[in-house]
């Protein structure tokens, strides 16, 4: 929290000058480990994903811990999930770091019951490591796409496009289709 402290000062600061209109901090009630509810604030900001820094006091406190599933709000039928509540919620998770990657609908709260099933020391250290580069992907994927199309063709040509696929016909998936390998659901 210290070497934070600063960068989240500034930002509070400028939010305060420009005075928005529900004030500096959004307040917001969460679920917490057993079910117990609490209020999450956190900046009023997205900017260097600066929100998520500003709730390191959680974290101090007991509220959230670093790794984890999503602290989902009050009331939601998927923040009453047992195995959900088994753990506190956390500031970041392997749901949070595939978010921009080409999931199913419901994959990520999979990733969520698959951490909170196998989570150990090693699984949370590889989470906190890719964090950083998942939080800036959404904001540079559209711009590194683009440049890479511009640079493989020198000439200036018009890169070639890919041909269009035909829609696959409508098979029956379960929800198991898609899951991790040796993914165990509690019940």
């Amino acid at each position: 929290m210290v070497p934070a402290a600063p960068l989240l000062a500034a930002a509070a600061l400028a939010l305060a000058v420009s005075r928005p209109a529900g004030g500096v901090l959004v307040r917001e009630y969460r679920t917490g480990q057993y079910g117990r509810p609490f209020v999450l604030r956190s900046l009023r900001t997205r900017l260097l994903r600066l929100d998520l820094l500003s709730r390191l006091p959680h974290v101090v406190r007991g509220d959230l811990s670093l790794v984890g599933p999503a602290p989902l709000p009050l009331g939601t039928a998927r923040a009453a999930a047992p195995w959900r509540q088994a753990v506190r919620p956390g500031l970041t998770g392997l749901a949070q770091v595939k978010r921009h990657s080409r999931l199913p609908w419901d994959e990520p709260e999979l990733l969520d019951q698959h951490y909170v099933e196998h989570h150990w020391i090693g699984l949370d250290l590889a989470i906190l490591f890719r964090t950083l580069p998942a939080l800036h992907l959404a904001h540079l994927r559209p711009r590194v796409l683009h440049t890479r199309a511009r640079l493989r063709d020198p000439l200036g040509r018009r890169p070639r496009t890919p041909p269009r696929r035909r829609p696959a016909p409508e098979a029956t998936l379960s929800d198991t289709d898609h899951r991790l390998r040796r993914y165990i659901a509690l019940r």
